[in-house]
């Protein structure tokens, strides 16, 4: 039998480090000051479908956790990566609300004018290393 514990930690995989997770929330918060974040499961699919996102985190705490689990599926296809964070009170205050956030995306943007692309490129990579 699989315990609850175990089977929440296959299902929340990648989950960011706490390091990786300050990292992620405070780009989030650069990128609410722009304007640039779609907040809950139902905009995150909408901005994946439509193509123009550039990062998906999701809250490995939401309860049920099934309610997004179709984005990790989503994003594999579309070719964009997700990861997960520790607490969703965290990835609201990130996202400028005072309500816990599920999930949220981070739209894409013209380089020359991205502030953070940078950022973004570099938490993408240790993403990346976290799913090898």
């Amino acid at each position: 039998m699989v315990d609850k514990e175990d089977e929440k930690k296959t299902k929340t995989s990648p989950l960011a480090d706490k390091p990786l997770q300050k990292q992620i929330l405070e780009l989030l918060a650069t990128a609410q000051n722009f304007k640039k974040i779609k907040k809950g499961a139902n905009e995150a699919t909408k901005t994946l479908n439509r193509g123009i996102t550039d990062l998906i985190v999701l809250a490995a705490d939401a309860d049920p956790i099934e309610i997004l689990l179709h984005l990790p599926l989503l994003c594999e296809d579309k070719n964009v990566p997700y990861v997960f964070v520790s607490s969703s009170k965290n990835l609201g205050r990130a996202c400028g609300v005072s309500r816990p956030v599920i999930a949220a995306s981070l739209l894409k943007e013209d380089p020359n004018q991205n502030k953070w692309g940078k950022d973004v490129t570099n938490i993408r990579n240790q993403i990346e290393k976290l799913l090898n």
